[in-house]
C-alpha cells in the first residue's frame, strides 16, 4: 500500500470512528456552518487548525498561507475574510504564526527564492520596522522567533486597516483579533495580543469614515 492509498483507507476509518462514536455526526455537520472563529495560519503542515485547538470540523473556518501573512493585495485572503465576517460572521479571528517557521526563516536571509521572494518581502518589511530590536538579539534562533512574532502583531494590525473588519466592528461590535504563535516542539499557543473591536485600537491614519463605511461596495 503507497502512501496515497493509505489516506483513502485512513479517510474510511475515520469516518466510521465519527459515526460509532456519534452517529449523526456527518448529519448534523451537512446542513450547515457556523463557526465563530476565522483562522488564518501557515501552510506548514504541523500546525492544523483542528488538532492544535481541540475542535470539531465546522467549528473554525480556515485560511492558511505561507507564513499566515494578511496582505491588502491578496484576494484570496480578503475573500476568506469577507465571507467569515459578513456572511459567517464569526466572533474572532486568529491570526496563529509558530516558531520555527521556514518563510519567516527565508525572509531573514538574502537568498533568491524566485516567485515567493515577493510573498517574503512583506516579511522583510516587519524586520526592516523591527530591525533594531532583533538584531540586539545575538543568537539566530532568538531572531527568528523574535520576527515570527512580530510578524503575528503586524498581520493583526493589518486586519484591522480592512474596512471589512471596521465596517464589522461600526455594525455589530465583531469579530476580537487575536494573535497566536504555536510551539511545535511543546504543542502550547503563546498569546501575543488580543484587540477588541474598538476604533480607538486603530492608527487614526487608516480608519475609514462612518459614512464611508456605509456605503456598499
Amino acid at each position: 500500500m503507497n502512501d496515497y492509498e493509505k489516506l483513502l483507507l485512513q479517510n474510511k476509518a475515520w469516518s466510521e470512528e465519527k459515526t460509532g462514536i456519534d452517529v449523526k455526526f456527518f448529519e448534523r455537520l451537512a446542513k450547515q456552518q457556523k463557526p465563530k472563529f476565522l483562522w488564518i495560519g501557515c501552510s506548514d503542515s504541523r500546525v492544523p487548525a483542528n488538532e492544535i485547538t481541540g475542535t470539531d470540523p465546522g467549528e473554525i473556518f480556515v485560511h492558511r498561507n505561507i507564513a499566515n501573512m494578511v496582505v491588502h493585495t491578496d484576494l484570496n485572503l480578503l475573500s476568506v475574510l469577507q465571507y467569515a465576517v459578513e456572511v459567517l460572521k464569526v466572533e474572532h479571528i486568529i491570526v496563529c504564526g509558530h516558531y520555527g517557521c521556514g518563510g519567516v526563516e527565508a525572509a531573514l536571509s538574502n537568498k533568491h527564492l524566485g516567485l515567493i521572494n515577493k510573498w517574503l518581502r512583506n516579511i522583510k518589511e516587519v524586520y526592516r520596522l523591527y530591525r533594531d530590536k532583533i538584531d540586539m538579539i545575538e543568537d539566530q534562533n532568538g531572531k527568528l522567533d523574535k520576527l515570527i512574532e512580530y510578524n503575528v502583531i503586524e498581520q493583526c494590525q493589518d486586519l484591522i486597516k480592512t474596512s471589512i473588519i471596521q465596517k464589522a466592528w461600526m455594525e455589530r461590535k465583531a469579530p476580537h483579533i487575536h494573535g497566536w504563535v504555536y510551539g511545535i516542539k511543546d504543542g502550547l499557543v503563546n498569546e501575543l495580543v488580543s484587540i477588541p473591536a474598538d476604533f480607538d485600537n486603530i492608527d487614526p491614519i487608516f480608519r475609514y469614515s462612518e459614512e464611508q463605511l456605509k456605503v456598499p461596495h
